[in-house]
């Protein structure tokens, strides 16, 4: 009869150590979905803004961007929320037309933030003399998730060259 218990509990315990396991199993898969669902939408997001640029349209960069972004290019001051934002693009659109291509590197992605660190090759319209340049920079982006939508919080890009 002790046997008996002894057992009992035994394969109590193996079944409750195998219960644990398959439940950390499914959360681990549901992170998993999670996190490819996130990186997914961020891409989505990157993609647009390249599209964006490529268009040289600020009405379709400015909603990608938080209430508070940051925009801070090169050689030029940060831009600092949605006006400053504006402004800056409208510059910038108005010197060059870019034709580029991102090249996701890295994306990681913690709760309502994230950030990608991404590369873009392609050219350079100088509207001032006409001439085409090649183009290729890193980027970093700092992504906010806000009312369910990934949007840039902080941008930053240098040339490679």
């Amino acid at each position: 009869m002790k046997h008996l218990i002894i057992s009992a509990m035994l394969l109590t315990a193996i079944a409750s150590c195998q219960n644990e396991t398959k439940n950390q199993s499914n959360n681990s898969t549901e992170n998993n979905m999670e996190q490819s669902t996130e990186k997914t939408a961020i891409e989505k997001l990157l993609f647009s803004y390249r599209d964006a640029l490529n268009a040289s349209d600020v009405t379709k960069v400015l909603p990608l961007y938080t209430n508070d972004g940051v925009f801070m290019p090169s050689n030029a001051p940060s831009a600092i929320g949605q006006e400053q934002i504006k402004g800056s693009y409208e510059f910038v659109f108005s010197q060059i037309q870019l034709n580029i291509k991102f090249y996701i590197d890295e994306i990681v992605v913690n709760g309502d933030y994230a950030f990608a660190r991404t590369t873009s090759k392609g050219t350079t319209l100088i509207h001032a003399n006409g001439k085409t340049v090649a183009e290729e920079n890193r980027e970093l982006f700092v992504l906010q998730k806000t009312n369910e939508q990934w949007k840039i919080s902080r941008y930053m890009f240098n040339k490679m060259k």
